[in-house]
């Protein structure tokens, strides 16, 4: 198909919902993309975090073809082996007894944290839910309610009641606002699409004090920052090895390396007379058509095997480390900071970037540069205003970062020049 006849069908058929730039990517392969006209780019989005092994890995391959060849769907009225195992697996690395949901997406494991807090809280009649500025938890009503950025609520009043968002690390804050209705604090360890903040080590373990000491849920968003992405299969780990255990946690994006796979896992702890916590949300209460289906289930153990056998969680500490540290270094008058955990990496741009690049673009700078990458030849991932995402696999090799630097380093050298 021509690519003047691809934009024509996705003017006339597609909804409008997405700002989709001017490319049409045709294959993938690693950390490569190639496009409908044979042009070659490096990838450092991995579809927003989510190609964990990178494109067409061939373990993933193998696993969803044969479980496609036995059984690709039941529903969850009846019970399949992939979906038991990945289970089993993703509380052993949480390293906590607890139950696992599986649904499809990101906004449907927070929604399902979301109704878990709601239903915990019922007997009390609390129902309130703290969460951060600039936080995401996904584009569902419950999502963009819980939401800390106004951006995403526009034109979708009323929005679901029972959320307050206060400033990430500050446990003040925090804690003035907890009320008589709050039941839960909902928390990205690692703000992805809000440009790559992290909470420090004391603000998360105060989040489990104020939890314990108002008998309030902590709930970890590990959307993006979990299962390997920061060098640790818990993205919180990372920030605090002892004294935070969370009573929920939600995942997506790299746990099936691009097939559509949500899930939330609950602890296993004693609550009431209603039984544990993993427990709560009994027959009847939440579901869903195809979530943990048998092919994607099967695609997650492929990752999991793959991170785990080859020790993908040290090498992306490491190679995460080199990134950044290269990223610190380039000594471009451009760039204000570098924020880094592992591959999970922030470069936020200074507020002038557009006239020192003697850029004529009415589109923020995060935009303007992830534009001028791609027609360079690397994809990233805008995060916010003035910060672009580096999210490439986990298994990326020096040599590929080293070449995204490259390129980075030729497109942001004109304002070296000038400088």
């Amino acid at each position: 198909m021509k690519p003047a006849d691809l934009r024509r069908l996705y003017d006339q058929y597609v909804m409008p919902t997405y700002g989709r730039f001017d490319l049409t990517i045709e294959r993938g392969a690693g950390c490569r993309v190639w496009t409908d006209e044979g042009r070659e780019l490096v990838d450092f989005g991995a579809g927003i975090a989510v190609c964990s092994l990178g494109h067409a890995h061939p373990r993933v391959t193998a696993a969803v073809t044969a479980q496609a060849a036995k059984l690709v769907h039941t529903s969850n009225l009846y019970r399949t082996q992939p979906q038991a195992l990945l289970a089993e697996r993703l509380t052993q690395l949480v390293a906590l007894p607890g139950k696992t949901f599986f649904c499809n997406s990101g906004a449907e494991a927070n929604e399902g944290l979301i109704k878990l807090a709601r239903k915990f809280g019922s007997a009390t009649g609390r129902y309130e839910i703290i969460t951060f500025t600039n936080s995401f938890h996904g584009r569902t009503m419950a999502g963009i309610s819980a939401t800390g950025q106004d951006k995403v609520k526009i034109g979708f009043a009323p929005l679901l009641e029972g959320f307050t968002h206060v400033p990430t690390n500050d446990l003040a804050a925090v804690r003035a606002a907890i009320g008589a209705k709050t039941v839960a604090i909902l928390v990205e360890p690692i703000q992805g699409e809000g440009g790559i903040h992290l909470a420090t080590a004391e603000f998360l373990r105060g989040l489990r004090e104020l939890c314990d000491a108002h008998n309030l849920l902590l709930l970890f968003d590990e959307v993006q920052c979990g299962l390997g992405r920061t060098g640790d299969w818990r993205g919180w780990k990372s920030i605090t090895p002892e004294g935070v255990e969370p009573d929920g946690i939600s995942w997506a994006k790299g746990i099936a390396n691009g097939f559509p796979l949500g899930a939330f896992w609950v602890r296993n702890h004693a609550l009431d007379d209603r039984g544990p916590l993993c427990d709560l949300l009994g027959p009847g209460t939440h579901g869903t058509t195809y979530g943990g289906n048998p092919v994607t289930c099967a695609a997650g153990l492929a990752v999991l095997d793959e991170i785990q056998e080859n020790d993908l969680l040290t090498h992306a500490t490491e190679t995460g480390a080199y990134f950044a540290e290269q990223l610190r270094g380039l000594g471009s008058p451009l760039v204000a900071e570098v924020r880094a955990l592992g591959l999970m990496i922030g470069l936020e741009l200074v507020a002038d970037f557009k006239e020192r690049l003697g850029l004529d673009d009415a589109r923020p700078p995060a935009l303007a540069l992830t534009v001028l990458l791609m027609n360079a030849g690397l994809l990233v991932i805008p995060a916010g205003e003035r910060t672009i995402r580096f999210l490439p696999p986990l298994n990326v090799t020096r040599g590929e970062i080293d070449a995204a630097l490259a390129i980075l380093r030729s497109v942001l050298a004109p304002a070296a020049t000038a400088n």
